[in-house]
């Protein structure tokens, strides 16, 4: 099968996957001018970069080792971390059917009506779910031990109040104001200051991934997945504007090794499809409805067996399950 025939059977599953969105069609060639873009970038990287890979020290779930006592017993817990490598030069760009579903999820969030936003209002979203950590027991073997992500948060749209969190029924503010905002901790005035072409934005994103777990870091994933791992953080941090949220979608197309997974459930036991990417033995999966082309949640699933278990394991999977903006902290949309 050549290339062209293998895009095209990839746009034909994609369309199967997800009927047309409540928006219009992409635009006649931005699909492909999308791909020509990263396949250009691919090559010129090629010819500017050294064949030697940079050394890899850790995988992608890094070990963040602490004590506790529990009966009597030391418990160490390894927690789940981000860590980053170049990635192999050999990575083929995003899927056809790919870069069609993360457009159409462009379009459907660029036509939603946009909410006029005070500083003094809060950005709200529930979210339900797990994440996971290892834990050793008193006889010297692993469990994984899930952690709930069950949970609601009023983040301040200008930063300059605390946070609310929300768990099992009980309220506490977080220590630290958010303040301008940051790709790791982002507040809607800080969504709503990034650039909005895709390109820029994605530049940005990378610029950051590569400071601080690129080549010479003490991580090992690779600025391109850690790019991907941003993106999604920032889609589901709350409410993101619509102009923001599109060139999100549209930035997250152009990373290579992006590829979809056609029957997903998150973690609200909603089905969709997923747009995912698989680094280290780990694939990263966003779910989108597939009528609206609406972000559900995600989620990391494993496709080899590890110290977090055997293939198939859901290590974590978190869904967004209402959000919105309101006037203050505590109230729901």
């Amino acid at each position: 099968m050549s290339l062209e025939q293998r895009e095209q059977s990839e746009r034909e599953q994609a369309r199967r996957m997800l009927p047309p969105a409540p928006c219009p069609e992409p635009p006649a060639g931005r699909v492909e001018a999308r791909r020509e873009h990263f396949l250009t970038e691919i090559d010129r990287q090629t010819r500017s970069c050294s064949p030697r890979r940079a050394p890899r020290s850790r995988g992608r779930w890094g070990l963040a080792v602490g004590a506790a006592m529990a009966a009597g017993a030391a418990v160490v817990v390894l927690t789940l971390i981000s860590s980053s490598s170049d990635a192999p030069l050999n990575t083929p760009p995003a899927s056809a059917a790919s870069v069609e579903l993360l457009e159409r999820a462009a379009l459907a969030a660029a036509t939603t009506p946009q909410t006029r936003v005070r500083a003094s209002q809060y950005s709200y979203v529930k979210t339900v779910g797990h994440t996971s950590v290892l834990s050793e027991t008193e006889s010297g073997d692993m469990q994984l031990l899930r952690e709930s992500e069950a949970m609601e948060e009023w983040t301040s749209v200008d930063g300059s109040e605390r946070t609310l969190q929300r768990k099992n029924g009980s309220d506490s503010l977080l220590p630290e104001t958010p303040g301008r905002g940051s790709l790791n901790a982002p507040t809607y005035d800080f969504l709503a200051a990034l650039p909005t072409d895709p390109d820029a934005l994605l530049k940005q994103i990378r610029d950051d991934a590569q400071k601080n777990h690129g080549a010479g870091s003490d991580s090992t994933t690779g600025p391109d997945q850690e790019a991907f791992v941003t993106i999604g953080d920032l889609l589901r941090s709350g409410v993101t504007p619509p102009d923001t949220a599109a060139s999100l979608y549209r930035a997250a197309a152009l990373i290579p090794g992006v590829d979809i997974v056609p029957d997903v459930v998150d973690a609200a036991g909603r089905k969709g499809v997923a747009v995912a990417r698989t680094h280290e033995g780990e694939r990263t999966e966003w779910i989108f409805d597939k009528s609206t082309a609406r972000l559900l949640g995600e989620r990391i699933v494993l496709v080899e067996d590890s110290a977090w278990g055997k293939a198939g394991t859901i290590v974590t999977s978190v869904a967004v399950t209402n959000s919105g903006i309101v006037d203050e902290a505590g109230r729901i949309p």
